[in-house]
Parts: structure tokens; C-alpha cells; sequence
């Protein structure tokens, strides 16, 4: 009952986040950010209707991915990569959030290669210029996008990033806004497999204020498995 209300309370504060920017509710897509959940909680999650799972951790995607074989679930991976454990990542995700280094790409390259797939990918921007989280700095975001235009197995879908926590998720508003608009300007430069359509950024303490500044992907997990704001 506590994963149904709470899953509710998200799905409440999407709706209504997107309708305050005069946006749809289907414009933004909720993934479950699963990192500490058990597979109980993800089995009344998929009842529930939930699709769209986060892992942080290529062992946890292995594992939980093969619990599921045949369900209708489509598996993100939203943590930081290891390049030695792309090659189980790769034959598991349909979408990798948080690529950024030229090794990744070639090891992605590699994997989708021998697979036979075209692997989608995000690329992760360090819009809040932390020391201590992964993703490239606005100013190096073109040129790996050219690098990435080199890759026959790869298309990218978009941006991710993380924003710091912080009490009022107000401060943080102008990083969302300011990596849409890089996504709008470089979405006319560029073609072929980059489609720049997505934009991965929001997650439990701030993921209303994400959507309102364009999120197409909110990542959550604490507010859906422990609650509250």
C-alpha cells in the first residue's frame, strides 16, 4: 500500500508540474531509480504499471534484468560506467544515461557491434561544474558530439545531468533551463544518429522544478520507496 500511495504522489506531482509549463503529462516518462530496491518492491512497481526501471550497477542490471526475462520492462542504466562492465550493460539497456568519455563510446562501439543493435545513449553534462560528479562541462559538449558522429552503433537521444541537493530545489531551477537551451541549439546542428530529443534531469528533490524547465526523463527513487518530499 505504501509503494501504491507513494508511486501515486509522484505521478500526481508530474502531472501537475507538466500542466504548470503548459506541457503534457506523456511528454515526460518516469524511471524508477531501483538502485536499493528489492525485487518484491519491483514486482508491486510493474503491477502498478511501472515500465521503466534505473540501475546504477551493472552486477544489480544482470541480476535483476534476469528475474524479469519476458516481462515488459525496459531496463536504464543511470549510473556511472565502468568501461571493464559495458559489455554487460550493453545487452541489457535500452537507454545508457550517463556516457561522457571517449573510452565509453568506444567500448559501447564494440559491444553493440558484436550485438548486432544500435545502443541509445545520453550524454552526461556536468551543468553545476561539481568536482566530485562525472560529465563533460558545457563548453566541451559540440566537439564530443562530432566524436560521437563517428560511431556506426550509437545514437545519441539527449543530455543527462545531476543537480546538487539542496534545500530549496529554486537554486538549482537555472541549470535544468540552461541545458535545455543547449539542447535546443545544438538539436539544429546536428543530425543523422545524433537526435537530440531527450533530456534526463530531475530526480527526488527536484524533479518538479526539471520538469517545468523541459525534463523528458525524471529519475526517482526515494520519493517513490521512502516517501515524502
Amino acid at each position: 500500500m505504501r509503494l501504491k500511495e507513494n508511486l501515486e504522489g509522484v505521478i500526481e506531482r508530474i502531472k501537475n508540474a507538466a500542466l504548470r509549463s503548459g506541457r503534457d503529462f506523456s511528454e515526460v516518462k518516469l524511471v524508477v531509480a531501483s538502485k536499493y530496491a528489492s525485487i518484491q518492491e519491483m514486482e508491486e512497481l510493474f503491477l502498478l504499471g511501472v515500465r521503466n526501471f534505473g540501475e546504477n550497477r551493472a552486477q544489480d542490471l544482470i541480476k535483476k534484468s534476469e528475474y524479469f526475462k519476458g516481462k515488459s520492462i525496459v531496463w536504464h542504466f543511470i549510473g556511472r560506467i565502468q568501461t571493464n562492465k559495458v559489455k554487460y550493460i550493453v545487452p541489457r539497456s535500452e537507454l545508457i544515461h550517463s556516457v561522457w568519455r571517449v573510452e565509453e563510446l568506444e567500448e559501447i562501439e564494440k559491444r553493440a557491434t558484436k550485438l548486432g543493435k544500435i545502443q541509445k545513449i545520453l550524454i552526461e553534462v556536468n551543468v553545476f561544474g561539481e568536482k566530485s560528479k562525472a560529465g563533460l562541462s558545457f563548453e566541451n559538449v559540440e566537439e564530443f558530439l562530432k566524436i560521437c558522429h563517428r560511431f556506426d552503433h550509437i545514437e545519441v537521444y539527449g543530455f543527462m545531468t545531476m543537480a546538487p541537493y539542496v534545500e530549496n530545489p529554486e537554486e538549482v531551477r537555472w541549470g535544468f533551463r540552461e541545458l535545455r537551451r543547449l539542447k535546443d541549439k545544438l538539436s539544429k546542428r546536428f543530425s543523422g544518429n545524433i537526435k537530440l530529443k531527450e533530456l534526463s534531469m530531475g530526480m527526488s528533490n527536484d524533479f518538479e522544478i526539471a520538469i517545468e524547465e523541459g525534463a523528458t526523463m525524471v529519475r526517482i527513487g526515494s520519493a517513490i520507496f521512502e516517501g515524502g518530499k
